[in-house]
């Protein structure tokens, strides 16, 4: 008996230890997270911010009451517009008809010339970090916040339609993970409304939720009501700016004038003598001058006599092609920014131009941001002046979306699509400037982003001759074959550009026939000379006509050529056709 008695109880025991053990898996955790850990907050004077469904990633300050958020969140998530000078120490906001200047550590602001108060100081630095008001954000922008405090967050809500909400049918904590054992973010009361965000792949049972009071985190299925859409609507108090634009009411068919010395404003009536149906002329007059933002101009008024009596408007176009000029340097200083809009502006009203046409190019990603602020600031200017701002622009790909082509399509009044170089000198293989497919594409990737009236395509009025010569055996042993990019190409390439009738009088020369490609809508034709292969890629009167088709079908507002002087006389009766 006294071991039977010793196994019972051993048996009482293990089942002791295992119900407790069923109880505390299953059990719910009673644990509170840490708060600040949560929010990711070290001092008392940091703000974890909120925005919408997710927490920033850098937090905001607290100074006095009032909330601060990060200047790259603002910019980043808030509004874009927004802009930084860190060379000035400025914060600067691009109004229709009027530049917002913000200095550092004051509550004093500029629109334009006119001071205003703000009562608190707008803009805080600290070490490499910038911090701006969140009610002088709310200022520009369709926001609402709400600060909380135990610990310190602030909710902005920005992002306005139909949201999932549902209400909790008990009593139900709120969890910083989907999990039973998880720490309690907060607790959620029965009738509380909880915004429902985007279900997560291999959470069964849990639904992540926002509370009301900024928390995100899981809440249980079986606590949850049915799921409805909200319409999630602001206040209306904010009024948002209206750009206005320049649009004409004809379709706009602009040429280039590459115009490089001041005598050769003599040859406008020449060249433009044998066109048809062109509406603007665009002479390549301005280029930035130094790293100052000082003008370089060769603009001429007789020119712009000439071309008004021909019933031609002038957009005046500035590049920054000068040789030892860094664009970086001039467009990332709000001061030599204006140094060159102010002296761009003065050459416009003097010689009576009609429109600016910008054309700066092979900009790193890094000018970027600072590239689309002097297109902002330089529209005001051109508001208020009458002049046509018009933006040229690559054709989209990866490497040029810091071009901002979206903006360029709020502030400008046309956005300029230069639809060739689609293989170009440095390239590694000879190919189309401009294949059809390519220019389609140019113009449906720019149409995402900017409404078609304000689109002009640009065709070219050459085309690339290549030389493929094939490599010695000592050229090819002498390559690096190891190296990440190494690509193997049996020939050494070159090309040089010519118009469209000296395309046909090299490959008359040569006794070479060409052959409509259907591929590109282009004319192709090849040529064995002194060892080495020519191909071409032709653009004349039919590969045009194909491009000048698509104005009509997407309905842009224009077509542009480069340049004036390499066309045929009879391209101008086909691109008449489309423009009329």
């Amino acid at each position: 008996m006294p071991v039977l008695a010793g196994v019972l109880f051993i048996v009482l025991v293990l089942a002791v230890v295992l119900i407790a053990g069923v109880i505390r898996k299953y059990s719910l955790s009673d644990e509170r997270a840490d708060q600040m850990a949560y929010f990711g907050l070290e001092a008392d004077d940091e703000v974890a911010v909120i925005l919408q469904n997710e927490q920033a990633e850098l937090h905001g300050l607290l100074i006095d009451g009032q909330p601060y958020v990060n200047f790259e969140t603002v910019q980043n998530s808030l509004n874009s517009r927004f802009y930084w000078d860190a060379n000035e120490n400025q914060l600067l906001y691009a109004l229709p008809d009027n530049l917002v200047k913000v200095p550092v550590g004051s509550s004093e602001y500029y629109i334009g010339k006119d001071r205003q108060n703000f009562n608190y100081n707008i803009v805080k630095t600290e070490g490499n970090d910038t911090y701006v008001a969140l009610d002088f954000v709310k200022q520009y922008t369709d926001l609402e916040y709400q600060l909380y405090d135990s610990p310190n967050r602030v909710e902005i809500l920005y992002q306005w339609g139909t949201q999932n909400v549902a209400t909790l049918k008990d009593d139900e904590a709120v969890r910083q993970k989907a999990g039973i054992k998880s720490p309690i973010l907060t607790d959620g009361k029965k009738g509380d409304t909880l915004t429902v965000l985007d279900t997560e792949e291999g959470i069964e049972d849990w639904t992540k939720v926002r509370t009301a009071d900024g928390y995100i985190g899981y809440v249980r299925n079986k606590r949850l009501g049915s799921v409805e859409a909200q319409e999630l609507a602001s206040s209306g108090d904010f009024q948002a700016p209206v750009y206005t634009n320049i649009s004409k009411d004809y379709t706009i068919n602009m040429a280039w004038h590459n115009v490089t010395t001041a005598a050769a404003n003599d040859t406008v009536l020449s060249t433009i003598a044998s066109t048809k149906g062109l509406t603007t002329i665009s002479p390549t007059w301005f280029t930035i001058g130094d790293n100052d933002g000082n003008l370089d101009s060769i603009a001429s008024a007789e020119y712009v006599n000439y071309a008004h009596q021909s019933g031609l408007e002038v957009w005046g176009m500035i590049d920054n092609f000068k040789e030892g000029v860094d664009t970086y340097e001039v467009l990332s200083y709000t001061s030599k920014r204006e140094n060159l809009i102010n002296q761009l502006i003065a050459q416009a009203i003097q010689y009576g131009l009609d429109g600016i046409n910008v054309d700066f190019e092979k900009l790193s990603s890094e000018t970027g941001i600072h590239f689309i602020e002097f297109v902002r600031e330089l529209s005001i200017k051109c508001r208020s002046n009458n002049l046509v701002l018009s933006v040229d622009n690559y054709v989209p790909k990866a490497y040029s979306s810091h071009y901002y082509r979206a903006e360029q399509g709020v502030v400008a009044d046309y956005v300029i699509i230069m639809g060739y170089d689609e293989h170009f000198a440095g390239s590694e293989e000879s190919g189309s400037v401009a294949s059809i497919g390519f220019v389609r594409d140019g113009i449906e990737q720019t149409l995402a982003e900017v409404p078609a009236e304000k689109v002009i395509n640009a065709v070219p009025f050459y085309t690339r001759l290549w030389q493929e010569t094939p490599k010695t055996e000592e050229e090819i042993a002498a390559e690096d074959t190891t190296a990440v990019d190494y690509k193997y190409i049996p020939y050494k390439l070159s090309s040089q550009a010519l118009g469209m009738q000296a395309v046909e009088d090299v490959l008359t020369a040569n006794g070479a026939t060409p052959t409509w490609d259907d591929t590109t809508a282009q004319y192709y034709a090849e040529f064995e000379k002194d060892g080495s292969t020519f191909k071409v890629w032709m653009e004349e009167e039919k590969s045009i006509e194909e491009k000048a088709k698509l104005l009509k079908e997407y309905n842009l507002a224009g077509i542009a050529e480069w340049k004036l002087g390499l066309e045929k006389s009879s391209i101008w009766d086909i691109i008449l056709k489309y423009v009329n």
